[in-house]
Formats: structure tokens, sequence, C-alpha cells
């Protein structure tokens, strides 16, 4: 029986007190007996929690009371048992590492949102509603994507995040005249990275509104193969947002 609730949310938010934040998110979350990762930084926050259902849709009705994070989104998932060992709040320089600090969506317009329904409709398709051809951008780890990514998507194999800003500048010449997806695993990195495609000249940039397990959560998987990687032990999820095996097939 899949008792535990998972969480994933990222929000980015100019916050300016992130030690007192830190024990103050971390005293609710462990009174609740939750785990998993808070990370906070000056430019928002990005965590990934797991215990009973009571318990962190209580901690989430507690972090919304602040006005900054009232609009506060997470993606749901069940799993049998907490895929964490533990219970970590860190503050960190970034909530995703670019080492670009003139990347600050808390601070700039965000790249528009692509609805989940639109993708799978354009890649039915076979081009967006202007007739641009589209293309699927992985944002991700090359060791993420060999678990699983839309069929035919761009990957430029990189080993982490800060080398995006590189490869966008090898192969920007190849997304001339086509309509550019970015995509990760629940929006946080390929948010960023649409900006930085904004800013390095490329024309017609979307972002995957709440990535892969939104995708996954609101259209049930069409053009995606294979699994999603998390972060956590369950390592992958797969269209049902099960645990998965196989590429994207749950486990029974």
């Amino acid at each position: 029986m899949n008792s535990i609730l998972n969480i994933s949310a990222y929000k980015f938010v100019t916050l300016a007190d992130t030690a007192g934040l830190r024990e103050r998110i971390l005293a609710e979350a462990a009174a609740r007996e939750l785990k998993g990762t808070v990370l906070l930084a000056e430019e928002g926050i990005n965590l990934f929690l797991a215990g009973t259902a009571d318990a962190v849709r209580g901690w989430v009705d507690w972090l919304r009371a602040d006005a900054r994070f009232a609009d506060l989104a997470p993606k749901e998932s069940w799993s049998a048992t907490v895929p964490f060992r533990k219970l970590l709040v860190k503050v960190k320089r970034e909530i995703i590492r670019m080492n670009h600090p003139a990347i600050r969506p808390d601070a700039a317009p965000r790249a528009p949102a692509l609805p989940a329904a639109t993708l799978a409709r354009w890649l039915a398709q076979g081009h967006d509603d202007a007739g641009r051809p589209v293309v699927t951008l992985d944002t991700r780890n090359a060791f993420e994507v060999d678990y699983g990514t839309f069929e035919g998507a761009i990957d430029w194999r990189i080993t982490k995040f800060t080398e995006f800003p590189d490869a966008v500048m090898a192969h920007r010449e190849e997304l001339a005249g086509k309509t550019v997806v970015s995509f990760c695993t629940g929006g946080i990195r390929c948010e960023k990275a649409a900006i930085y495609l904004q800013q390095a000249g490329v024309e017609n940039v979307w972002q995957l509104e709440g990535g892969i397990l939104k995708y996954f959560e609101e259209t049930g998987g069409p053009h995606y193969r294979g699994g999603c990687f998390v972060f956590d032990e369950r390592e992958a999820l797969g269209h049902r947002l099960e645990p998965a095996k196989d590429g994207g097939e749950p486990q029974a």
C-alpha cells in the first residue's frame, strides 16, 4: 500500500532571511517527522520531502502562510516507504547551480511556460500553432537522460548543469527557426535554462511547466520513452508516477 506522500516544489523568490528561515523550516519539518531535503538561497527555495499525507500537507500549509510561498504548488507522488534517510535543510548560493549570477529568475521575467497538454498536442501534430518545427531540449545530466526522455529530444550529454551555458553557445545555431521547449524533472533547471537561451539570442523558447513529472501527471506521458530519474531511493518514476523498472514500466 502506497501510504507515503512525496512532494517536490521550487520557487524563485528573493529571500533575504535564509538563516532564520532555515531554522523555522527545519523545526516544523522535524516536528512532523518529515524526511528529505530543503534548499534555500537568496534566489528561492527547492524542496523534496516525504511523510504521511497529513504531515506533509500540514507542513505545506504552514509554509504557505508566508506570503512569499502562498502560491507554492508541490507535485505529488506516492510510495510504500519513505525514500529519504534523513531531513536536511541547507542554505546554498543557488538552489540550482548554474554559476551565472546574471540568471536570476526571481528578478527577471520568466520565459513563457508551456502547459503539458499543449506540448503533447504539438508533438502529436509535429509543429507548434504557428507552424514552426518543435524540438524538446533536455536540460538534465546525461545519466538522467539515459533513464528516459522525449522521443527525439536534444541531448547535449552534459554531466552537470553548470555545463549547460557552454553547450548552448556551441549549439545555438542548430536551434534557429525552431520552437525550443526546454524541460527537466520538475521545472527548476529548465526555467533557468530558458532564460539563458533567450539571453543567448535563441528565439521562440518555452519551458515545460512543471517538468516531466507534471507532464506525466497531466497527460500520462505520450511521446516520452522510459522513466524519469528522481534523486531519492525510488530511483525513477514511470508514467503513472510510481517507482519504475525496465524503463518506464511501473512496479507491481
